[in-house]
């Protein structure tokens, strides 16, 4: 009889090919590494009992469902009914869509207010010169909402992708500030470097299941 292990390796394993999924498709959606998903498959650790109970959901199984080396249905029931592909996935995949949807819009919100404050300075503040500063900033604002939800809903590996480019959209919308009163200290990306630096070296430590 085979361990247990490699029972839930296996399963693990055929829920997920079943719905054409990769382990780092299957990662994403529990928040683990690839590398751990692989283990698993291998029969080289076993999920905790909360990550099983994860898996079932999301494959719209029991969770015995993982623990048991056959599957096969009574031919009765086989006659009486078809069998039915897990709803879990689809589910998942639902909401994964509507998270990307209110991420997008309240991206896009941020550009409706700045579009909508340029605007109206544009209208009733004709002395302020330099009200284009509020379309600049938006960018790195964007990026703020952008890491929030991502660290919320989505693969938090892109966090330092995110990250990089709030920090370079900052420093380059201070340079455009200070260029409207006719500095041009390029010294303002500096520094970026040690920061971008630093940025790659957090990516490299293991902070993941």
């Amino acid at each position: 009889m085979a361990d247990i292990k490699s029972i839930i390796a296996g399963n693990i394993t055929a829920l997920r090919a079943s719905k054409g999924m990769t382990q780092l498709d299957l990662a994403e959606k529990l928040h683990y590494s690839d590398k751990a998903v692989s283990k698993w498959e291998r029969g080289e650790s076993v999920p905790e009992i909360g990550t099983l109970t994860a898996i079932a959901d999301l494959f719209g199984v029991p969770l015995d469902y993982l623990v048991r080396a056959e599957h096969e249905a009574p031919a009765e029931e086989k006659s009486a009914e078809p069998a039915q592909a897990p709803r879990g996935v689809d589910a998942a995949e639902r909401k994964k869509k509507n998270h990307a949807l209110i991420a997008g819009m309240s991206v896009l919100l941020v550009w409706f207010v700045a579009v909508l404050a340029f605007a109206a300075t544009d209208i009733f503040f004709r002395n302020v010169s330099r009200h284009w500063l509020i379309l600049v900033y938006a960018v790195p604002v964007s990026m703020i909402v952008w890491l929030v939800f991502n660290s919320v809903w989505f693969n938090r590996r892109r966090n330092y992708l995110i990250i990089s480019l709030l920090m370079w959209s900052l420093l380059a919308a201070v340079h455009v500030t200070v260029l409207t009163f006719n500095y041009n200290i390029w010294l303002i990306y500096t520094p970026g470097i040690p920061g971008q630096i630093i940025i790659f070296l957090w990516s490299k430590l293991s902070f993941w299941h």
